[in-house]
């Protein structure tokens, strides 16, 4: 230790030799020397100052003709850019700004960085890339503008539906029916239903025009599921779609809740198929359950209207779907009634078939469909197309929806008879829209939370779809 510090000390006597030397031969009296020395340092350090500025500065305007701009964004979506920096000579320390917004800056190879995250404000913005350039150099600034577009579903109000209005109606239901296992401990189909009021109508306050009723009989473990769609050109029919599903269930109640004559017609038509005499039959009794809960539901309706002067059944129009369902030993009994818009299917996945029960009402115009509440309806033969009954191994759901949820998942008829549209609608409703930060529904058994998860996911963003959404699933 002691050995290095002496040759220190001796290197540091030899340069002040030198430099003595160095002074005398320059002219430099003893007298001058020191005010020499802090001269020369002065001005030396004065000029080294002013090259390190000026290399920060050719750097700067280096950064600055990047020309670096962040393209606009959409608060609540993905965002993502990439740019480039010279990390060769400036060292980045961050971009000030960009915490609050909800994004983060993160690097990838050398001198590529990427701004991502999902914006939370709308407005204009100004980030500061924050960079050193020289060593000992104060740290760089360089503003960046950027904007953020609001969501357009932040754009929507939600009003709430006057509660003093006639015929008032939540702006959202559910429900959940669970049906215990059978005496063998075999799980038996649950149903979940949800409803939710339409953007377009909480934006000026309006009322829920959809409706939907379920039924689940313990003692004959008969499901009955109902979906109707009220007419948003209606001026009641909220109260046509309540009337229409409560009429079509409480009329197949009476008739399944006890009824051994349907049930040997039932077997009796599953064992011999091809019996024109026993599909007769069976066909004459579902038309008594099915088609005749329909015309009770249309003479209903009629019946409210003709009790309020001035009204007409046409202020109660509305679209009705509903289904009967039950299982036996050997499959599933089912028989439907379909007038108007929306969707009614048996989905199998285990088997890739999707089983549309009866074909949409198209209208005159684009956008109209038929109701229930026509007269027409029930005056011609074509009322029975509007019946299906069929026997099916097992399922894996029923479905029944409105327009407000088949429009936007299948968008044309011909959609709706594609597996592999109802297969995405499958995955999509489990699964969530991940982009949209919507959940998916739990379909599992015995599982109360898919009603609330079911009106959560009815919450999905599709752009010029702002309907009344309602959907009823017995998986």
């Amino acid at each position: 230790m002691a050995t290095r510090k002496n040759q220190t000390v001796c290197r540091l006597n030899e340069s002040a030799r030198a430099l003595d030397k160095a002074l005398r031969h320059a002219g430099v009296s003893s007298a001058d020397k020191e005010s020499f020395l802090n001269w020369a340092i002065s001005s030396l350090w004065s000029t080294f100052k002013d090259e390190r500025m000026n290399q920060r500065i050719m750097i700067e305007n280096e950064v600055r003709q990047l020309g670096l701009r962040f393209p606009n964004g959409t608060v609540k979506k993905e965002y993502s850019y990439s740019f480039q920096l010279p990390v060769n000579k400036i060292d980045v320390i961050g971009l000030s700004g960009i915490d609050e917004l909800g994004l983060t800056l993160e690097m990838g190879k050398p001198g590529e960085f990427f701004l991502i995250g999902k914006p939370q404000k709308s407005g204009d913005f100004t980030l500061k890339l924050r960079y050193t350039t020289v060593e000992g150099e104060p740290e760089s600034e360089l503003n960046i503008p950027i904007a953020f577009n609001p969501s357009p579903r932040d754009l929507w109000r939600n009003i709430p539906t006057d509660k003093d209005i006639q015929y008032y109606k939540e702006d959202s239901d559910t429900a959940y029916l669970k049906v215990e296992a059978g005496a063998d401990g075999t799980p038996r189909k649950d149903v979940v239903a949800a409803s939710q009021r339409g953007r377009s109508h909480a934006q000026e306050g309006k009322a829920r025009d959809d409706h939907f009723s379920l039924f689940h009989c313990e003692a004959s473990d008969w499901y009955i599921i109902a979906v109707a769609d009220g007419a948003g050109s209606a001026k009641y029919s909220r109260k046509g779609s309540e009337v229409a599903c409560k009429t079509v269930v409480n009329h197949c109640k009476d008739l399944l809740v006890d009824n051994p004559d349907f049930e040997e017609a039932i077997r009796s038509f599953n064992a011999a198929p091809t019996d024109t005499g026993k599909r007769s039959i069976l066909t004459n009794m579902v038309h008594e359950i099915v088609l005749k809960g329909a015309k009770k539901a249309h003479d209903r309706i009629n019946e409210v209207a003709n009790g309020e002067e001035g009204l007409k059944p046409k202020d109660f129009a509305t679209t009705l779907m509903f289904a009967i369902c039950k299982k036996y030993d050997f499959g599933w009994f089912i028989a439907s009634f379909w007038v108007g818009d929306g969707a009614m299917c048996l989905f199998d996945e285990k088997n890739k078939t999707a089983k549309l029960l009866g074909t949409p009402d198209e209208g005159e115009f684009s956008g109209q469909t038929r109701f229930l509440t026509m007269p027409e309806i029930f005056r011609t033969a074509d009322v029975y197309n509007r019946l299906r009954m069929a026997i099916v191994p097992d399922f894996t759901a029923l479905f029944l929806m409105s327009d407000g949820i088949s429009d936007p998942m299948f968008e044309t008829d011909k959609n709706l008879n594609d597996y592999a549209k109802w297969e995405e609608f499958y995955n999509n409703l489990k699964n969530g829209f991940p982009d949209d930060e919507i959940g998916g529904v739990d379909l599992s058994d015995d599982n109360e939370a898919a009603k609330d998860q079911l009106l959560g996911w009815l919450d999905f963003w599709s752009p010029g779809n702002h309907d009344d959404r309602t959907i009823a699933i017995l998986y």
